[in-house]
């Protein structure tokens, strides 16, 4: 039966194995009823089948059989839920007090990791191994469900509130971070990883990354470019004339484009106004041939990023 165990992903984290356990409990147990349950069945069919036209009795029932079927499964379930309160409460909600708070925040369709130093990334995730990792999680736009299997977490990102969930690394590795939970046109695409490294080396990582969080230096294309990188702009919108989700970016700046405003076509120049308001408010003016699904940027980004951005659209011409 070692080949049922293998139908998992390796267990990557230091509580995947209690939650593994109380799967198979419920898991043996379960099939064990279903066999008796089946074999019976089978066995009263061929044993009691019609052979010839005869009465039969009826049976009013029996208060024993009864009782014991009734009060079996219910101590079964009481043990059951209780087992699972203990794994949820004693394992999944109790994050270490010395852990890493990373803010995940989930948009259509792409994961945002916000780290304590302010850097950010977008669908990698880093970590080190043998520290705790609590992971306080948000979304711009619907519901998104953060999943990583090898884990054995699952957690809803939810718009306008905050959620939580915590996990530690065992080993060095690559993890897999799907969305569990529907999310629209492209929720299939929406997969990132968790890259699991040693101690040393994620301090190293992150000592390097912080140099890159302070974007003063650079010029406006520059820090457009990179927030446009940050922010995800670029998984909808591509630079090289591609169709993705959204419009391209490219050859944008200062040419006609037909857009629908209260569901009426209108012609208009693509100029700083019009793209400062694609950014703040993008449902205003919706791109004909394009859905109606982009996110605001309100109060997400300030003025000088917002022109920052605005400057790097320019530049692709």
């Amino acid at each position: 039966m070692l080949w049922i165990t293998n139908l998992f992903p390796k267990i990557g984290s230091s509580y995947g194995k209690e939650v593994d356990n109380l799967f198979w409990f419920i898991f043996w147990i379960s099939l064990f009823f279903f066999l008796i349950v089946q074999i019976a069945m089978i066995y009263f069919v061929v044993r009691y089948r019609n052979r010839r036209e005869e009465e039969v009795s009826n049976i009013e029932g029996n208060n024993f059989l009864e009782i014991t079927w009734t009060i079996i499964p219910t101590i079964i379930l009481v043990i059951i839920f209780f087992y699972g309160v203990y794994v949820f409460d004693n394992f999944q909600r109790r994050p270490p007090a010395n852990s890493l708070e990373i803010k995940v925040i989930g948009h259509q369709w792409w994961w945002e990791f916000q780290y304590p130093n302010g850097y950010t990334t977008r669908d990698t995730l880093i970590v080190p191994t043998n520290k705790p990792i609590k992971l306080i999680m948000t979304s711009t736009d619907v519901i998104h469900s953060f999943y990583v299997r090898s884990f054995r977490i699952k957690e809803d990102a939810v718009p306008g509130r905050y959620t939580w969930t915590w996990f530690k690394v065992v080993e060095p590795g690559v993890y897999d971070i799907q969305c569990a939970e529907y999310c629209g046109s492209r929720h299939s695409k929406m997969i990132g990883y968790i890259k699991a490294v040693n101690r040393n080396d994620f301090e190293s990582w992150l000592a390097s990354v912080s140099k890159e969080t302070d974007l003063s230096s650079l010029s406006p294309v520059e820090k457009g470019k990179k927030l446009s990188q940050i922010k995800g702009c670029t998984s909808c919108h591509s630079v090289d004339g591609s169709q993705l989700v959204g419009p391209t970016w490219k050859g944008l700046y200062s040419h006609e484009v037909v857009v629908l405003e209260n569901g009426k076509e209108k012609k208009l120049i693509a100029d700083e106004n019009y793209l400062r308001e694609s950014i703040l408010n993008p449902n205003a003016k919706i791109v004909k041939g394009f859905q109606n699904i982009m996110p605001s940027y309100q109060g997400q980004l300030n003025e000088d990023e917002i022109l920052s951005i605005i400057e790097y659209i320019k530049s692709l011409k």
